[in-house]
């Protein structure tokens, strides 16, 4: 939109605004990849761990970086002023007792904004370009970044394969599942059996014979994911393809697969 000498001002408000709105998704990925520093440098475990408040001087005499980053203080205060504006820390002039620790989400945040993850935004306009089927190397935009589907990749990398099950094992059973089991308990009643289909390593189906012991849960996923693991009176792990075949069951369980 081209401004004009004669404009009475409305349309360079207009021009303006939309020009701010741009800016400000353009520059968002700053607050996720500022969360990812936090907890890549320890800070919210730090300041946990102090269990008061703590000043920016002692914050940054705790934190492993480097030294003339630490003696200026001004990055850290600026990364820590984000924080503070987006709710994620508190700014504090008196003392507070020392808090439970909350459900963390730092498993989660680490796989969303692992490189692995984000790199196929970057090729999403390849991926709406390309003519891929769902055999191909262009079937999603996962597939068209890394060459192979995500479970393939992960088969095959075992580090990032262990980032991947650790956020799925620690987000569901923590507050969805307290959730799910205190409120939702009527979706359970009657249950004799249940497959978890991409269960995991099994801490949503653990959780669930726990709390209902007369079910006999069985764990569904990609053979390297449930190698090795052992199960219990009335849960079990089986490898397998959900796209193939799943176990018969009066029920089965999806959650984060879609």
């Amino acid at each position: 939109m081209a401004l004009s000498n004669d404009d009475n001002g409305d349309k360079t408000r207009e021009v303006l605004a939309a020009q701010a709105h741009i800016w400000s998704h353009t520059f968002s990925f700053i607050k996720s990849m500022s969360l990812k520093c936090a907890i890549q440098l320890g800070i919210p475990d730090i300041i946990h761990s102090h269990g008061r408040p703590m000043t920016l001087s002692d914050l940054v005499n705790a934190l492993s970086i480097n030294y003339n980053k630490a003696k200026h203080q001004d990055c850290i205060s600026r990364l820590m002023l984000l924080f503070r504006k987006r709710g994620l820390f508190t700014h504090s002039k008196f003392a507070s007792p020392h808090k439970n620790e909350p459900l963390s989400l730092v498993p989660f945040v680490q796989m969303e904004l692992n490189p692995n993850l984000t790199d196929p935004w970057h090729s999403l306009s390849e991926w709406f370009k390309n003519d891929g089927d769902d055999d191909s190397n262009n079937s999603t935009p996962y597939a068209t970044a890394h060459r192979k589907p995500l479970y393939e990749y992960a088969r095959n990398e075992p580090r990032f394969n262990h980032v991947f099950n650790e956020a799925v094992a620690e987000v569901m059973p923590g507050l969805v599942m307290s959730v799910l089991i205190k409120n939702g308990k009527g979706v359970f009643e009657g249950l004799k059996s249940l497959v978890d289909v991409g269960g995991g390593t099994g801490t949503v189906a653990k959780a669930i014979v726990d709390a209902f012991p007369q079910i006999n849960c069985t764990v569904l996923d990609l053979p390297h994911v449930v190698e090795g693991l052992e199960g219990c009176e009335n849960l079990s792990f089986v490898g397998g393809d959900m796209f193939k075949s799943i176990p018969s069951a009066d029920a089965i369980l999806i959650k984060v697969t879609l």
